[in-house]
């Protein structure tokens, strides 16, 4: 691999003038985030059975003292906080395992058991966490689980704290917001390999850690890179104000949903007065639109729930935890905080609509947009992992779309077309090289990253250009407040000078797949068909579900897959027999006989017709170019 290369001049200046500009000497998140302080697990490292790292804390100690100039001092700050590891006292009976997975898990202690909060993202990392938390506070059995809200790193763990067998039986319950299965499950399926792929760049898997590397993500470390994991909830929660009570602890949800995630809700503990914060309120600003890839939310909504959680709890609440990052203590301080993270979406949603309606595009918004100084200067305010740019941009789409209304905007060349044409004019690829390298050494990352990226797509063995362009993604990572947006760039750098190192994170598991409803499986089939090699194909296909007697004909024609459970005329080419739960086989195996039959599922009629349905299908690319052309 290429060895990083220093900071130039340009980037130590930015980051000695922002150690001026903000309130660095504000240590209280420091205080919060070693209170209550109880055990730390050493060494920090969780392995598979055959030795493979899944999770490793450990290497972030580097992350001490002043920040290095390569790494931007605010991020260091929040990387030094979001790395503080072990197992918490939150209140008395609330306890917190933090630095064991990018998430956090909880603990509430009740009559004779514990319930926890979010499970982290990897059967491993989960077990790892309950096992300090029982090494400390006793062998208490799990008696219900709580997911917030529909997103893998709290929920994927799950088999660490319970099996199947706890759940099936009825002594442990799982609780989860309206909607939960079914965004779980689509997210990680339906665009689940773009979206990993990504992922990979935005949490910089590929890159060593370290002062030149990778220091964090913002919202936590890293991803773990363990067993992804589902048991299906037992309770679904629909309505704020919903109270339960488990092992003698009450509990009161607020839905939140199309928030942070488009399944979510945050939970009170009127006996500990403490709110766990789900993902709506943490110590940044948070996604609007992920740089994985999501649907965007909508902070308009947001911005309204904490309104209502400061009105449902403010009155009395103490403490307030959340499924990432730390605590804090004290009523006035809590309420601040929430109506912080309120105000924050808020004036950012309200604004880009201002100036939206003052004609403004999307990236003319993002650089016009100012925060209060109130705000600027929050240290939760600040865009560790999302920022004020992209969640405008964000904002702008989900509004108005893609399209910025300007006419030469509509039918644009192909990235490759753009390029090949943008050299040429501007005098072939060397001469547009060598001007680049001017801008780079007058600090100008962000146009030299735009014009050296046109020649990278229009010649792609241009070695110099991509040399330059490394050069430049890796001054723009070291200069980033934003963890995803270092990783981001450091990982295109890596990428322009190694080669492409694929998709290292993967959140489409088993489990996942196994969860997926005959609808959402179909679904899932019917966006692999490769259109264009399935135009002149015909044919039909009947499933027959025998544990429920749901029947579905699936139709191949026009190039397309669709499918109804409503009855039809005449008999299909071939008909599939099984139940419910033998059916997401057909995600995971092929679409052969012999594959159907190990799985326990029956095929009768023409069995050319799975076959010819299995020839058209073309799944994703795990290792598809990002930096490069395809």
């Amino acid at each position: 691999m290429n060895a990083p290369k220093p900071p130039t001049d340009t980037i130590v200046a930015q980051q000695r003038e922002l150690l001026n500009k903000l309130p660095f000497s504000d240590r209280r998140d420091f205080d919060d985030a070693t209170r209550g302080l109880i055990a730390r697990r050493e060494p920090n490292a969780v392995k598979a059975d055959d030795g493979t790292v899944l999770w490793d804390n450990d290497t972030y100690s580097f992350l001490d003292g002043e920040a290095p100039d390569s790494v931007n001092p605010s991020l260091w700050r929040q990387s030094q906080l979001a790395s503080v590891a072990g197992l918490f006292e939150v209140v008395p009976g609330i306890y917190q395992v933090r630095g064991m997975d990018l998430s956090n898990t909880s603990f509430i202690e009740g009559d004779d058991g514990v319930i926890v909060i979010d499970t982290l993202l990897s059967a491993e990392t989960g077990k790892a966490a309950l096992d300090l938390y029982r090494e400390h506070r006793g062998d208490r059995p799990v008696k219900a689980v709580i997911y917030t809200h529909s997103h893998a790193d709290h929920f994927g763990g799950v088999r660490g704290f319970v099996s199947d067998e706890d759940v099936s039986s009825g002594k442990v319950r799982i609780f989860a917001p309206e909607g939960f299965l079914e965004h779980a499950v689509s997210e990680n399926v339906y665009a689940g390999t773009a979206m990993n792929r990504r992922a990979g760049y935005m949490y910089g898997a590929a890159l060593a850690r370290g002062p030149q590397g990778q220091v964090g993500a913002g919202l936590g470390q890293t991803l773990s890179i363990g067993t992804v994991t589902l048991l299906p909830p037992t309770d679904i929660i629909t309505t704020t104000g919903h109270e339960e009570t488990v092992d003698g602890v009450r509990i009161v949800f607020q839905m939140a949903p199309d928030t942070e995630a488009p399944s979510e809700f945050l939970v009170y503990l009127p006996d500990f007065k403490a709110l766990c914060a789900a993902e709506d309120a943490t110590h940044t600003f948070h996604n609007l639109l992920t740089l994985r890839g999501a649907v965007v939310r909508d902070p308009h909504g947001w911005a309204k729930y904490l309104t209502e959680t400061v009105d449902l709890f403010g009155g009395e609440v103490e403490a307030v935890f959340a499924s990432h990052h730390w605590p804090m203590w004290g009523n006035e301080r809590v309420v601040e905080f929430l109506s912080t993270q309120r105000d924050l979406y808020a004036y950012v949603h309200d604004q880009t609509l201002r100036l939206m309606n003052k004609g403004l595009t999307g990236p003319e918004i993002a650089e016009a947009i100012e925060l209060p100084k109130s705000l600027e200067n929050a240290w939760n305010a600040r865009g560790y992992y999302g920022s004020v740019s992209h969640n405008v941009k964000a904002i702008y789409q989900r509004y108005l779309g893609w399209f910025d209304g300007n006419p030469a905007s509509l039918w644009e060349h192909t990235p490759v077309e753009q390029s090949k044409r943008y050299v040429e004019f501007m005098g072939g690829a060397d001469a547009v090289v060598a001007k680049a390298r001017e801008s780079f050494d007058a600090g100008d990352f962000r146009w030299v990253a735009q014009v050296v990226n046109h020649v990278v797509f229009a010649q792609p063995d241009h070695s110099e250009a991509k040399e330059l362009l490394a050069d430049t993604y890796e001054q723009l990572g070291y200069g980033a407040e934003n963890g995803t947006w270092r990783s981001f760039y450091l990982s295109g750098a890596t990428e322009l000078r190694d080669g492409q190192f694929g998709t290292p994170t993967e959140t489409t598991s088993p489990d996942v797949i196994g969860q997926l409803s005959p609808s959402m499986l179909f679904d899932a089939i019917a966006i692999q068909v490769n259109g264009p090699k399935a135009w002149g194909e015909k044919l039909s296909i009947d499933v027959v579900l025998t544990d429920n007697d749901d029947r579905y004909r699936l139709r191949l024609a026009n190039g397309v897959l669709t499918y109804t459970d409503r009855a039809q005329d005449g008999d299909a080419d071939a008909t599939i027999t099984t139940t419910k739960t033998a059916l997401p086989a057909l995600a995971l195996g092929q679409l052969t006989a012999e594959a159907l039959g190990k799985a326990g599922i029956e095929l009768s009629g023409d069995a050319s017709a799975l076959a010819r349905l299995g020839a058209v299908l073309d799944p994703g690319d795990k290792n598809f170019a990002i930096v490069t052309p395809d």
